[in-house]
């Protein structure tokens, strides 16, 4: 059984402190939420490393938005609506879609600086949009964005902002969130936060795959924490594989952005024979999903551990002007990319699937809500559009904080009384570092790109002979986030085996087809189902 709460503790022994609004979290999602919300209250934004140690920071190749004058918000629905495979909430989609625009208008009133052709805003194209409107600040759009909303925070009095702080649990009573147990990395020690709201905006899940996009943070903690409180999450089956991130020795898995295809590189095999026309008529355009499987089948055909990314038909002299942190990147490790092909394999990189929320970010739980990667209001659907999730941080985010100042009733929460004991003295055998990398194995080898249900069993059956060690207090604080890995990698495995067909980024062998009349809705689960 998942405990309640992942370490002994009782609140009476416990410092504590109050805010209006506690927001978990320090990407796009969390400090625009943050900052849209202390128009009115006083918030606090707790983040587990330092500010911008996230996936809004790595984040290359842009933010979508309908502003170009040929394009359109019905556009830009139509387009989401046909990645996201039949599981979009329409009425989600509407709202990110019209109300994206001003979102963004937004973030360059803040300063945010995106590339321009002269005075006109620059746009750029990507996989399954139908129209250049990815607005780019170079290769390191994430980048610019989280500078320009950490200078808004910094300058702002309302916020504080706390840095090496781990958020351990929620902290609930009788259904209704008070705020969240944190460790204090430079107190080395635990304390309360209580608030009036909690906003999730953890981000995402990347690390509990062997290869990855996403940063050493992104271990899923937002959902762990959030399903052992008891709020539903939804749809954990759909994982998005990036199809082109570097793959060389010694090489970290870094992100050769989609807008690269955008602009006309295309994919080679090892034998130099370009594939994807063969897998789709779009080519290197069709929809995430299939190019990570096209790579995926086509390494397997070859017998080769990688593809390569040929940018040769761009201009050279557009590609070091237009993908410069890639060209340096890819420099550091001796390949020229305007003369050089750049071999790439796919990787774990977005999280369609989270904590579920209604169209103001609330959870079932009161008081907690949820935006960014961490929550699912049903908006990607199956499969996420490129590009769409830095708007959806910024478009629910300001719901949410919308939503705290208008609409919810609640006071500021009193002190209360939390004993939890049941955890058993920490097993010191137990070697956690090995536990992490073995959950990584596990979720790439058995619940990656291409799934089946002997490989799901597998993963599970794992899974549940390792539960034991969620009923041990953890011997150091440090490896919460491999606590919160088993929880969240039994999510996912569960998920994907009780989805008998092929959708979107959940792709089963043994049910290569969709099936709407019987698969054409979501997978909710809550603690009481596992």
């Amino acid at each position: 059984m998942i405990p309640r709460y992942i370490v002994n503790f009782d609140s009476r022994e416990l410092p504590c402190q109050f805010t209006e609004c506690l927001v978990i979290g320090s990407g796009i999602a969390g400090l625009y939420t943050a900052i849209r919300a202390s128009n009115k209250l006083a918030v606090t934004v707790v983040t587990k490393k330092k500010r911008g140690d996230s996936n809004t920071e790595l984040a290359q190749g842009g933010i979508a938005a309908a502003i170009h004058d040929a394009d359109s918000p019905a556009l830009h629905r139509m387009d989401t609506l046909e990645a996201g495979a039949g599981l979009c909430n329409e009425e989600a989609v509407e709202i990110l879609v019209t109300e994206g625009p001003d979102r963004v208008r937004e973030l360059i009133e803040m300063g945010a600086n995106f590339d321009r052709h002269g005075k006109e805003l620059a746009f750029t194209r990507e996989a399954a949009h139908s129209r250049r409107r990815i607005l780019h600040a170079g290769d390191s759009t994430g980048e610019e964005i989280q500078r320009t909303l950490n200078r808004k925070a910094e300058e702002n009095t309302r916020i504080t902002l706390l840095e090496d702080h781990s958020v351990i649990d929620l902290i609930t009573v009788g259904g209704e969130c008070l705020g969240a147990l944190v460790w204090s990395e430079k107190e080395e020690s635990l304390e309360i936060i209580y608030a009036r709201a909690v906003v999730l905006a953890t981000g995402g899940a990347g690390q509990i795959f062997k290869h990855t996009t996403n940063p050493e943070v992104a271990t899923g903690d937002g959902v762990s924490i959030a399903y052992r409180a008891g709020a539903v999450v939804t749809d954990m089956e759909f994982i998005q594989f990036h199809p082109t991130a570097l793959l060389l020795p010694g090489a970290p898995r870094f992100l050769i952005s989609e807008a690269v295809r955008g602009e006309g590189a295309i994919l080679r095999n090892i034998h130099g024979e370009r594939f994807m026309p063969n897998y789709h008529p779009n080519a290197e355009l069709a929809s995430r999903d299939i190019v990570a499987r096209a790579i995926t089948s086509e390494m397997v055909r070859t017998g080769s551990n990688n593809v390569f990314l040929d940018l040769s038909p761009i201009d050279a002299e557009k590609v070091k002007k237009r993908f410069p942190n890639i060209a340096k990147t890819c420099g550091l490790y001796g390949i020229d990319i305007a003369r050089e092909m750049i071999p790439v394999a796919p990787a774990a990189h977005y999280m369609m699937g989270g904590v579920k929320t209604n169209l103001n970010g609330e959870t079932n739980i009161h008081g907690l809500y949820a935006c960014g990667e961490v929550a699912c209001e049903g908006v990607h659907g199956a499969n996420r559009l490129a590009s769409n999730s830095l708007l959806d941080g910024l478009v629910f985010g300001a719901r949410i904080a919308e939503h705290i100042i208008r609409v919810l009733n609640k006071p500021m929460p009193n002190k209360v009384d939390v004993v939890f004991d049941r955890l058993k003295p920490g097993d010191v055998t137990i070697d956690y570092e090995w536990l992490r990398q073995q959950i990584r194995e596990v979720m790439w080898d058995n619940v990656g790109i291409i799934r089946n249900e002997s490989g799901l069993r597998q993963a599970l059956d794992w899974f549940e002979k390792s539960e034991h060690i969620l009923e041990q207090q953890i011997k150091d604080i440090c490896y919460v986030p491999v606590v919160n890995m088993l929880v969240l990698g039994k999510l996912i495995a569960n998920a994907a085996l009780q989805r008998k067909e092929s959708r979107g980024g959940h792709f089963r062998e043994d049910y290569p087809c969709p099936d709407d009349e019987h698969w054409k809705r979501h997978i909710d689960l809550c603690k009481e189902d596992l």
